[in-house]
């Protein structure tokens, strides 16, 4: 790679920050002045899908017909800082997504997040953990639609891991099919540790949903390896846990 090149992929990956702080701006000024839960979600996806139209970004979405118009349950695998937004910015506004619960302790990112409908997760806190789960299947049982990344973080290393049982909790008690997404991409356009993102192409795959209530799948356990399994079979990348002891 010459020098160039180097060049305009430093200067892409200052654009591409400068529209995800302009984006954010935006959304924290309509998630103060905005009222109605709807609208606000509405803004935070059309404020996060110009971030990558604006950064002329490819994004292929593929299998939107497998999405149900009822409520359901997303899950994805997560491989960048990038998988949120993406999903934020291409799926039906209608979806709050899970956040770790570390988000708590910022606050501007607390309240953007939570005026757009997100949800939060405590992953280390017991107590916290088990309130947060239980405010999880109310909202499933309410007829939300959720979007998790059941994996709860990512890795520089290429592949997928183990599914963590809060999704597919939240659908069985919800009664809601689970919809497995495959990302591909976004550990190319900005993998773990680096801080610039870099040019490449990016694709959603939706998935058949998987309905809980089907005999095979009716434990969590079954459920979220058939959808971690859907994943794979799309995605390029290795199975994590043939590695593991």
């Amino acid at each position: 790679m010459n020098w160039v090149t180097h060049i305009i992929n430093f200067l892409w990956g200052l654009w591409g920050w400068f529209c995800f702080v302009a984006a954010c701006l935006i959304t924290l000024l309509g998630a103060l002045l905005v009222p109605g839960l709807h609208r606000r979600q509405k803004l935070v996806t059309l404020a996060a899908r110009m971030v990558f139209v604006a950064a002329g970004v490819k994004v292929t979405i593929r299998g939107i017909d497998n999405l149900p118009t009822d409520s359901c349950v997303v899950v994805a695998n997560h491989a960048s800082y990038l998988d949120g937004p993406l999903l934020k910015g291409f799926l039906p506004a209608r979806f709050g997504f899970v956040i770790k619960g570390e988000m708590r302790d910022i606050p501007v990112v607390h309240f953007l997040l939570r005026r757009s409908g997100s949800k939060f997760v405590e992953r280390k806190e017991i107590t916290g953990s088990t309130r947060d789960a239980r405010q999880l299947v109310k909202a499933a049982q309410g007829g939300e639609s959720l979007g998790f990344f059941p994996e709860g973080t990512f890795l520089l290393e290429p592949g997928v891991g183990r599914f963590r049982p809060g999704a597919f909790v939240a659908a069985i008690k919800g009664v809601m099919p689970v919809v497995p997404i495959a990302i591909s991409g976004t550990r190319q356009m900005m993998p773990s540790r680096q801080f610039l993102p870099r040019m490449a192409d990016l694709t959603i795959d939706i998935l058949p949903a998987i309905a809980p209530g089907d005999d095979d799948f009716a434990s969590t356990r079954k459920l979220a390896e058939a959808c971690r399994q859907s994943i794979l079979s799309v995605l390029d990348e290795p199975d994590l846990l043939d590695f593991e002891s």
